[in-house]
């Protein structure tokens, strides 16, 4: 899938793909990818951490879905439509976000940047959580990782994510893409130590 440059539509495409995994998931208290993270908290981290980025930096308040321990699909699905309508919205482009780490960005921009691609990396720990189909668009994979590896000591530094984890030279985009973001390609439920049908 190759995505637009527009960041309306390629949320748009990107939430779709998480929602089809959200969707198709039957087991929200699976083990992920993520140390310590369920499949639920998967969806967690998604719709909690934009909400206050937004309301801090650009005074946009989204509105709330039901509690994740509830109604995860639910959640995921009101946070999803919040930020298309927001992203929609013409208005959007004219106004900017501001924060003390990345100064002062277009708001659509800075929402495509961090959150949009925040989906589509989790949409990879959400789908080996549930044993749905993984794969993820390696062209994507590739252009991300280009960007990121310049940036790595910085990346690193925030904290937000784990150490590299190595991957064989010859792997794919995906495969160096998660490695770089510290997730390991080769994770599944039963390596573990958990049962993947919890």
């Amino acid at each position: 899938m190759a995505l637009s440059d527009h960041p309306a539509e390629r949320h748009r495409q990107v939430g779709r793909l998480f929602t089809e995994r959200v969707q198709g998931a039957r087991a929200w208290d699976a083990p992920a990818p993520v140390a310590g993270w369920t499949a639920r908290d998967v969806v967690r981290h998604l719709t909690e951490w934009l909400p206050g980025f937004l309301s801090s930096g650009a005074a946009v308040d989204l509105p709330a879905g039901p509690p994740v321990d509830v109604d995860p699909a639910g959640a995921w699905r009101v946070h999803c439509e919040a930020v298309q309508a927001l992203l929609d919205d013409p208005a959007t482009a004219e106004r900017v976000l501001v924060n003390p780490h990345i100064g002062t960005v277009p708001l659509d921009q800075a929402i495509d940047r961090f959150y949009t691609t925040d989906v589509f990396m989790h949409t990879w720990d959400l789908a080996r959580s549930t044993g749905q189909d993984d794969r993820l668009d390696p062209d994507i994979c590739a252009e991300l990782l280009a960007g990121m590896e310049p940036m790595e000591e910085v990346i690193r530094s925030s904290g937000q994510y784990g150490p590299r984890v190595e991957v064989p030279e010859d792997a794919g985009a995906q495969a160096r893409l998660l490695g770089f973001i510290g997730r390991d390609p080769f994770w599944t439920a039963a390596r573990d130590g958990m049962d993947p049908a919890r």
